[in-house]
């Protein structure tokens, strides 16, 4: 339940409200041709995992198939990754706040809500699991909710303030804004909304029985792509006409406060505050102790506490996080956009490797002479098709002028790091 949670964030609450205002109902083709290669890089990654039962973190594959080096450098920046993607939730916390509170400034909401995540994290941690899946539980529940309700509004041939709830709304009033560099940047949203995925896989990699658990949940992300992402977006488009959706803002609370219904809208603004609250939680969680694995033995951050919490690790972690409250004062209209699309950089190179990783495993004994379990469909093409399907989307986040500094920044991270590890790792390896 916390690995589908983890899935359904920031990406699809908010930021598909920007992706709906630029691309219009063609967002739903973007979502599915995006959503057809996430799920080819999460076979691949379940081919790897069950390869080799006891390496669960896909960064141990690249290591093994693409050098040390290359998985220095790629754990670090999936370290880097999710404290970003931690950063972009916090300023959806800020922006739901709003909601109620229009006059408070953002930053002091994140300011307050990251210093009570702190608090959980370094002191009830115990409660960590129980309290994700509740988070978890409610998300579900109030996509399929709104789902539901788009549906009974249809066959109920509902009339409101937007005019009679339909199925034709979803073209006509246009399929698409006709804004062809808009369209296209929309892939960008449309891929940030999927990050995180692969813990689906990490997640069934860790229960009692991985070789029937593993092929289930990745299987099952066609499904879950279908319904919380195709079927949440088709729904509120149904209910509201597209036109209606405005950027920094989430689409799922806008199509009730548009069409009249301000107590919904409130009810689910306190669904998507959660969500966006349990996702920077986990964030938090996974940074602070992905930070104590990768810091070297005896180093300053790996070390734990009398309780076995690697404080040190989440007290950095929390403490860069806080850097996205100067970028959301410097940029309060840009903020996201920065911040996500460096994610969607970060990630898009991460994925690549895995799929060069599983290039690569492919070609080796431990594919040749191994039991070769759950096969990518259509290896090595499909490895290749989806490499290039990133590599246009890196292109896209170099080319637009919103994010072509921020995919620059992200590019000199690998530059710094690169540098790095060859004060770590000897030239030889």
């Amino acid at each position: 339940m916390i690995a589908i949670g983890g899935t359904i964030g920031t990406g699809l609450f908010l930021g598909s409200g920007e992706s709906i205002h630029q691309a219009g109902p063609f967002i739903l083709v973007i979502y599915l041709i995006t959503g057809a290669f996430i799920f080819l890089m999460m076979r691949a990654l379940g081919e790897l995992l069950l390869s080799d039962t006891n390496s669960i973190i896909f960064v141990d594959f690249i290591k093994k198939y693409l050098g040390r080096r290359t998985g220095f450098i790629m754990g670090w920046t999936y370290w880097l990754g999710w404290l970003i993607i931690a950063m972009s939730e916090l300023i959806a916390v800020g922006t739901y706040m709003q909601f109620w509170f229009p006059n408070i400034p953002i930053w002091i909401w994140e300011i307050i809500f990251l210093g009570m995540l702190y608090l959980i994290n370094i002191v009830a941690v115990s409660a960590f699991g129980e309290t994700e899946f509740w988070f978890a539980l409610i998300k579900i529940i109030a996509i399929i909710a709104i789902i539901v309700t788009a549906i009974v509004m249809v066959c109920l041939q509902t009339k409101t303030s937007r005019g009679t709830v339909q199925i034709a709304n979803l073209w006509r009033f246009g399929f698409s804004s006709g804004k062809h560099q808009e369209i296209i940047a929309s892939f960008q949203m449309a891929f940030f909304s999927f990050l995180g995925v692969e813990f689906v896989g990490v997640s069934a990699a860790e229960t009692k029985d991985p070789l029937k658990n593993i092929p289930h949940s990745i299987n099952s992300v066609i499904t879950r792509i279908l319904i919380f992402y195709i079927g949440a977006l088709a729904a509120i488009m149904i209910i509201q006409p597209w036109m209606d959706y405005s950027a920094g803002k989430s689409p799922f609370v806008q199509v009730f406060a548009g069409i009249g219904i301000k107590a919904a809208a409130g009810i689910i603004n306190f669904v998507v505050l959660t969500a966006a609250a349990s996702s920077l939680n986990s964030s938090l969680f996974t940074t602070g102790r992905m930070l104590f694995s990768l810091a070297p033995s005896r180093s300053y951050f790996a070390h734990l506490n009398q309780h076995q919490i690697p404080m040190r690790a989440i007290t950095l972690s929390t403490i860069l996080v806080v850097f996205v409250v100067l970028v959301n004062f410097l940029f309060p209209e840009n903020a996201f956009k920065m911040i996500t699309s460096v994610a969607s950089a970060a990630f898009l190179i991460i994925y690549i490797f895995l799929m060069l990783a599983h290039i690569f495993y492919r070609r080796s004994t431990d594919f040749l002479q191994g039991a070769q379990r759950f096969p990518l469909p259509g290896a090595p093409y499909t490895d290749y098709l989806t490499i290039i399907f990133m590599l246009l989307i890196l292109l896209i986040l170099l080319v637009m002028p919103t994010t072509t500094v921020t995919t620059l920044i992200t590019l000199g991270w690998f530059l710094i790091i690169y540098l790095i590890s060859y004060r770590v790792i000897p030239r030889k390896l």
